[in-house]
């Protein structure tokens, strides 16, 4: 697969570990410069080193931010540009999932929190990754949403609608910046992360038998559609959600 990402710079938003770690060391096998935030330094410093000792020909910046804080989002898009001269994809992977339970216990508080994490700061990224460099070079946002965005499920549904929210986002976008930037969505299903460890964990075995592919997902899963949405075999495809979710959501109905 033609990737053509050589030398590009992406920036993975939650990048310390999970999804957004897999995310950004894929990119950089591919020969892109990656800057990876979240917002402890540390945990990022620690990543980054990881990746820049599996890459050496891969630039590699760490730079923590707070996602859903605006002014910390355009200090970090605009460290990368210093860095790398440009950014040419952004990969909008942070999220959080502060409450479970029945959608109408959810307290004001958490719910504005879910928001702020999960959807406006697609926006708010977005908006500063456009204005220092992609809406003048062109490029890909990917953002990352779930499969939850496109069912129903007990627990969680407020954070599913969040990430419903992010897969109508990404459409949106995808009009308003044709053609010079593509943005496209990925909905996993359940992967092995700590953000779901309460939803998998217990339960694994029961869960892998009952997904058509025999098992939970991996954050590599889910790299390698974010490479292929990155890249050049890409070209012709925007406003799309990519379901990468062992085929969880085509199971038959028990009714």
């Amino acid at each position: 697969m033609r990737t053509g990402l050589q030398g590009k710079t992406a920036l993975v938003t939650g990048a310390s570990r999970g999804i957004g770690k897999a995310i950004a060391t894929a990119l950089a096998a591919e020969g892109a410069n990656v800057v990876l935030s979240s917002r402890k330094q540390e945990a990022l410093d620690e990543a980054a080193k990881e990746i820049a000792q599996a890459y050496p020909d891969a630039g590699v910046l760490a730079k923590a931010a707070h996602v859903g804080d605006a002014d910390q989002a355009a200090a970090c898009v605009d460290a990368a540009v210093a860095e790398f001269g440009g950014l040419d994809v952004l990969v909008n992977n942070a999220g959080t999932n502060p409450y479970y339970g029945p959608m109408a216990d959810i307290e004001a508080a958490a719910a504005a929190k879910t928001v702020e994490v999960n959807q406006f700061a697609v926006i708010t990224w977005t908006k500063h990754a456009l204005r220092a460099s992609l809406a003048e070079r062109g490029g890909a946002i990917i953002n990352i949403a779930s499969v939850g965005g496109l069912i129903t499920e007990h627990g969680i549904g407020y954070y599913n609608a969040t990430k419903a929210a992010v897969i109508h986002l990404s459409r949106q976008f995808a009009m308003e910046l044709a053609p010079k930037v593509r943005v496209n969505c990925i909905a996993p299903g359940l992967v092995k992360t700590h953000l779901a460890r309460a939803l998998w964990e217990p339960h694994e075995a029961e869960i892998s038998k009952a997904t058509p592919l025999g098992r939970l997902g991996e954050p590599e899963d889910i790299a390698s559609a974010a490479v292929f949405l990155a890249g050049d075999a890409a070209s012709w495809m925007t406003g799309q959600t990519l379901v990468v979710d062992g085929g969880a959501t085509i199971r038959p109905s028990l009714a």
